[in-house]
């Protein structure tokens, strides 16, 4: 089967599918597509009606929609299992990417990182309030995860977030905290969660999230 993966060379998103893909070990072919470019090319939106990344091609099969096609890659190819068979620790998994997408997104990469990472490394002016903001909503969401993480049979948290291993979950955080702690509110913002720092050092050098850095701009 020939894959195909269409997304932006720095999104969170298309690094997500990266990572999970290189989990399942498939080849797979990538095209850029920048979804804030005003010139988006019209054989990308009969894929992705919604101008957004990424979009997964297999054999003719078109799929967008992160967690769809990151639960497709599982279910369709060889390799290790990353959803969990128990219904706890499924209904967890999904938790926790819901979670990610809805209450940890946004601040942790579009506000945190964006304006002290990202956006200077373009020559684009830093917006302190906003980092403000997204600092105070990462703390929100942090706190809900590390209390998750505590309900865990791991005392330290270590390891995977839901179950006994690698998931999903932990390929959806992954790409997010590795541009939050880019930043150094976010970085000393982690100290403050012992789980979430030790689930950090258990994750942080996994080669599908080393071998998938994007690198900055500039």
């Amino acid at each position: 089967m020939a894959v195909t993966l269409h997304g932006y060379h720095y999104s969170v998103y298309l690094r997500i599918a990266r990572m999970v893909l290189a989990e399942k070990g498939v080849a797979y072919d990538r095209v850029e597509v920048n979804p804030f470019a005003q010139d988006m090319p019209e054989s990308y939106l009969k894929l992705h009606p919604f101008r957004r990344v990424p979009t997964l091609v297999d054999d003719g099969f078109v799929l967008y929609e992160t967690g769809a096609i990151t639960r497709y890659i599982d279910d369709a190819f060889a390799g290790p299992a990353l959803q969990p068979l128990a219904a706890r620790e499924r209904a967890r998994m999904a938790q926790i990417i819901s979670m990610i997408d809805s209450y940890g997104y946004i601040p942790l990469v579009r506000q945190v990182f964006a304006q002290r990472v990202f956006g200077p490394r373009l020559g684009r002016s830093t917006d302190e309030d906003l980092i403000r903001t997204g600092i105070d909503g990462a703390s929100r969401f942090l706190t809900a995860l590390e209390d998750l993480a505590a309900r865990e049979r791991r005392a330290d948290g270590g390891g995977p977030l839901a179950g006994g291993a690698v998931s999903l979950a932990d390929l959806h955080l992954a790409p997010m905290v590795a541009y939050f702690t880019a930043a150094p509110e976010g970085h000393s913002l982690m100290r403050n969660y012992p789980r979430l720092s030790a689930w950090w050092a258990f994750m942080r050098n996994r080669p599908g999230l080393s071998d998938t850095d994007p690198g900055l701009p500039g």
